[in-house]
């Protein structure tokens, strides 16, 4: 049975989610993890899924590329949602869905998609959860159509985490509670037996990475 979304979640504060969206835009190299994100997306692809989508950035940025293509911005945050709205809202080719992907997606609720992309979302996940979600993206996508996840991941060693803190003017006492990071090679070995193809880390700076993968 579908838990419901959480309410008392901190997700749902406009404070909280305000204060990501501001730490966020403000993470280093991270537009060139957007640019070799977009590469990836098939050149036909007509129907994408942003999971995660906050404040629809990286929904955004697709549709400056391709004004046409048919977008779900998905997210379970009331304030991250309120501000896709506005995004979007003279654009009739977005449709703003609310739901907690730590739930199962189905294609009979969404449909099927070209790409499903996601922007440091999925990481807040525990890491089964984020396991059975991917095998529930790959279930999702048309054949030959790619997922992106542009995400935060583990550092191999304290010390090379603490010089990501640092890099982004952070510290250990600030983190954000809700990270449950994983390293890429885990996550790149999950893709691969799920059944995804051309499966990589496209890009890597510190921890900030884009896994790739795409469906036979």
């Amino acid at each position: 049975m579908k838990k419901p979304i959480n309410s008392e979640s901190e997700w749902q504060t406009v404070e909280h989610a305000l204060a990501y969206l501001a730490r966020a835009d403000k993470l280093p190299h991270r537009t060139e993890g957007e640019k070799e994100l977009l590469e990836q997306i098939p050149t036909g692809a007509k129907r994408v899924l942003d999971l995660g989508t906050g404040d629809g950035r990286l929904l955004a940025l697709i549709k400056l590329e391709r004004p046409n293509i048919q977008g779900v911005a998905l997210d379970f945050s009331d304030p991250m949602l309120e501000q896709a709205r506005k995004r979007f809202a003279d654009d009739e080719h977005v449709n703003v869905v609310k739901h907690d992907f730590s739930c199962p997606l189905s294609p009979e609720s969404l449909g099927c998609f070209d790409a499903v992309v996601s922007s440091l979302a999925i990481h807040h996940l525990e890491h089964p959860r984020k396991k059975k979600l991917y095998q529930e993206i790959f279930c999702l996508l048309n054949h030959g159509g790619v997922f992106c996840n542009l995400e935060h991941v583990s550092s191999p060693t304290l010390n090379a985490h603490l010089k990501f803190l640092v890099k982004i003017a952070s510290a250990p006492d600030k983190e954000d509670p809700s990270n449950k990071l994983l390293d890429v090679e885990t996550q790149l070995d999950w893709l691969r037996q799920i059944g995804f193809v051309d499966v990589d880390c496209y890009w890597k700076w510190l921890e900030l990475a884009l896994l790739a993968a795409y469906k036979p």
